[in-house]
């Protein structure tokens, strides 16, 4: 699949039809049904949206930024006449979204076309794209593999060249995990940056939305459109620091050495507290995520994902004290990690603390133990969301190796920095997308089609 950039130009420039990409990106998906990514294609909207778009060219008018550029969305954006299910069987026969996502919309205006709903972990709890309906979603680096999660089915398709776009969201890390064990470039934006209207919400405190691309220039290019707003000047002179610690315990020593060479006469940071601040954003996340769902665990509990029921439940029956005491502890650490990035524009943190572990032993190490991907994936990410920072997931280039990621994370609406950083890593080679095994498979018609795997 061609950069975003590369499809808009050339679909502006009446070079190739948007119609003819849509059909392209559809045979692709599901052709590639092995990933266990899709969870419902959109041929009739697609097909429509490109037909749009291709009459605005003829007519000699603009289609956007993003003509004819094909896209997915995790399963908890609303799209109009079809159930949000936010990957739950609780709410396979809701009533169909009456409107877009206001994402949705702003991507559609831009010129892009929507062809599927991805998979994701139940109502978006958890790391790693395990779905008691549609199944565990595959890293196209390695099928027996995890994605990461939950915005697996997101990050899967684009890490795979099936399509240059995809839209996750992003609670504790399900955006920056995943990006991280696929490969690819993943953002987490300032939160409340992005529009969430239309969007199934888990924990409205840590809730945001962001993109997927497969590299920097198409990130910041969804960003841009997503935003809905110019976007300020990046700072010339980017003070760059390192965070230590709990970030170094747990990490690749590709990794560690990476961020070693990046900046090796940056700072060593530490944030205070941080095994505190996860702990307080699991609270807050539980006790959010419980209250959401109390009514339909009291009515329907076998409904639920077994793993997903206990969770909420167990943040369900959590004492208002404690969630009140998390949110104040909160604010003033907070406080403290701004105060802290007075000096500097970019710290530089491992994203996940290892690459995608097996499906058959979803298990991760920690401080020397055995633990639960599902839950632990997001060790590094979770204290980043707990602040409301941006956070931009990066792959390390190294080919021929499973992928990994680091996070550059910045200051509160200076996305933009993250992204001139990150492309000045990427000229010198640090950073970059590595494509999965090149494969051949099938169209359902029989013509053959090349894949990524």
């Amino acid at each position: 699949m061609r950069s975003v950039r590369a499809i808009a130009a050339d679909v502006r420039a009446g070079r190739d039809s948007a119609v003819r990409i849509a059909r392209e990106a559809l045979a692709s998906l599901e052709a590639r049904g092995d990933l266990v990514a899709v969870t419902c294609l959109l041929p009739e909207r697609a097909l429509t949206e490109a037909a749009r778009v291709d009459a605005q060219v003829a007519a000699g008018s603009d289609p956007g930024p993003l003509a004819g550029v094909p896209y997915g969305v995790k399963d908890l954006f609303d799209l109009a006449g079809l159930p949000t299910t936010a990957g739950s069987r609780l709410y396979a026969d809701a009533p169909p979204a009456a409107t877009d996502a206001e994402a949705v919309t702003r991507l559609a205006a831009a010129g892009a076309v929507c062809v599927a709903t991805l998979n994701m972990d139940e109502f978006a709890y958890g790391f790693a794209t395990i779905n008691a309906i549609h199944g565990t979603t595959r890293n196209p680096h390695d099928p027996s593999r995890l994605a990461g999660g939950s915005s697996g089915g997101s990050a899967a398709l684009v890490a795979a060249g099936l399509l240059p776009l995809s839209l996750g969201s992003d609670t504790n890390g399900s955006i920056r995990v995943p990006a991280s064990l696929t490969g690819i470039y993943g953002l987490k934006p300032t939160h409340g940056d992005l529009p969430l209207g239309g969007v199934f919400p888990f924990a409205e405190s840590f809730d945001d939305i962001g993109p997927f691309a497969a590299d920097v220039a198409d990130l910041a290019l969804a960003w841009q459109v997503l935003c809905g707003r110019e976007a300020p000047v990046a700072s010339t002179d980017l003070r760059v620091a390192r965070l230590g610690g709990r970030f170094r315990e747990n990490a690749e020593p590709d990794q560690l050495a990476a961020i070693d060479a990046i900046a090796p006469d940056a700072p060593l940071i530490e944030l205070p507290e941080i095994a505190r601040a996860r702990s307080a954003a699991f609270l807050i996340t539980a006790c959010e995520g419980g209250a959401l769902h109390r009514q339909a665990l009291a009515s329907d509990p076998m409904a639920f994902d077994p793993q997903v029921r206990d969770r909420l439940m167990a943040g369900a029956l959590l004492p208002d004290a404690i969630y009140a005491e998390a949110q104040t502890f909160r604010a003033e650490y907070c406080a403290r990690i701004e105060a802290l990035l007075v000096d500097v524009e970019v710290l530089l943190a491992p994203a996940t603390p290892t690459v995608a572990p097996l499906i058959a032993d979803p298990r991760i190490t920690i401080d020397g133990a055995l633990s639960l991907a599902r839950a632990d994936l997001g060790i590094h990410t979770q204290p980043i969301s707990f602040t409301g920072l941006p956070s931009l997931a990066v792959p390390l280039y190294r080919p021929g190796k499973l992928p990994i990621g680091l996070q550059l994370i910045g200051r509160r609406g200076r996305e933009v920095d993250l992204f001139a950083f990150a492309a000045r890593l990427e000229a010198q080679g640090a950073i970059g997308f590595s494509p999965p095994p090149f494969v051949e498979v099938k169209t359902p018609q029989g013509a053959a089609l090349g894949a990524h795997a």
